[in-house]
């Protein structure tokens, strides 16, 4: 992690839509850079449709993988903490790879930075988000953003390195939950920054505001990466 007027210095890469097993080998290639140059990112992306289920569902039954499978998605299971969730298209997916040493930060802070800087983005948008119990940032009853991480909120660490991260529903076709608990909370829903606001709400619109929300939460400053850098990640 460099270093810009003393605040640290992330690169961001836009990846665009990304099947999971493609994005989790970003995040790999991303952490040995992280640990070997020093270097931190923010990846950006959207999913294509999967459901992932963290270590606490590692013997999820054959049977409801099929059951899912055959709704059109994908299905994985993964290295994250937390139970079932959906990803798709119109979510916002963000995965910081950086160091939680250079950054100055414990895991569970870390955790919480990352709830804030979803709140932020909601509030600049004329969204109410707030914290809850459970991890992640709720609208009321609903849920809007998933934190995915390991232990003790679902964000995976290793070696001081984070990966995987946070999932905001902008636009997302919300029917995908309705086959699932989502993150095993029953009698909680869903919702997206489209639903609550009555319009629709890009992904390409929640950056802006949710960037500048991480850097003020962080408060490190933000650099982004060129069409070749991200090609040679994602190849």
């Amino acid at each position: 992690m460099s270093y810009s007027a003393g605040r640290p210095t992330l690169r961001v890469l836009r990846l665009g839509l990304l099947s999971y097993p493609h994005a989790i080998q970003a995040q790999a290639r991303s952490a040995r850079l992280c640990a070997e140059l020093e270097e931190d990112r923010l990846l950006l992306l959207e999913h294509r449709p999967v459901y992932t289920v963290g270590i606490r569902q590692s013997r999820y039954s054959e049977a409801e993988e099929v059951r899912l499978r055959a709704l059109g998605a994908d299905f994985q299971r993964t290295d994250r903490g937390g139970l079932i969730t959906f990803h798709g298209p119109g979510q916002l997916v963000c995965y910081p790879v950086l160091s939680l040493r250079r950054l100055r930060r414990g895991l569970r802070r870390y955790v919480c930075g990352l709830e804030g800087a979803a709140i932020g983005l909601c509030r600049g948008l004329g969204v109410t988000g707030e914290r809850a119990e459970e991890t992640g940032v709720w609208v009321g009853e609903r849920k809007i953003c998933a934190i995915g991480l390991l232990s003790p909120a679902g964000v995976h660490c290793s070696h001081h390195i984070t990966s995987h991260g946070l999932a905001l529903n902008c636009n997302t076709d919300l029917s995908w939950f309705q086959h699932i608990v989502p993150c095993g909370i029953e009698g909680k829903g869903v919702t997206s920054l489209s639903a609550e606001l009555g319009r629709d709400v890009s992904v390409e619109e929640a950056i802006p505001p949710f960037l500048e929300a991480f850097k003020e939460e962080f408060n490190c400053t933000l650099e982004f990466s060129d069409r070749k850098e991200t090609e040679e990640l994602l190849h």
